[in-house]
Parts: structure tokens; C-alpha cells; sequence
């Protein structure tokens, strides 16, 4: 099962965008997004749901739960 780290990065990078791009999305520190692709730390269920709606993806989706990318 894939993590949301992993998730994200897979994500950011089918877009074409940078940490940086997400950091200033998300309104927090690079920093921060790299611990989140590396599973070093939680984000907030608002963070996920921003970061899922603007992926156009599911939250399960982006948290590993499911492989359906639409719910």
C-alpha cells in the first residue's frame, strides 16, 4: 500500500511542479513538504483535503486507501 508521501510526490511530479510549488500552495515551509513525502510527519485532514481537491484526486486516494483516483 502505497503512503501519502509517496502519494504526493507521485502527484507533484506528474504535474511538473516543485516542493516549493506545494509549499507555497499548502502556505507552509519547504521543509514541511518534504517531511510529508517522506512520511516524517501528519498533515491535517484541511491540508489533505486541499491538497486532494487540488490533485482533482480522492482523499483515500491521496492517503493510500484506495487506487481509484475518483470516488
Amino acid at each position: 500500500m502505497k503512503t501519502l508521501g509517496i502519494r504526493l510526490k507521485e502527484l507533484r511530479l506528474e504535474k511538473g511542479l516543485l516542493q516549493t510549488d506545494i509549499a507555497k500552495l499548502l502556505s507552509v515551509s519547504l521543509r514541511q513538504v518534504q517531511r510529508y513525502e517522506k512520511d516524517e510527519s501528519d498533515m491535517s485532514l484541511s491540508t489533505a483535503a486541499k491538497l486532494a481537491e487540488y490533485f482533482d484526486v480522492s482523499i483515500d486516494y491521496l492517503t493510500g486507501r484506495s487506487n481509484k483516483r475518483q470516488c
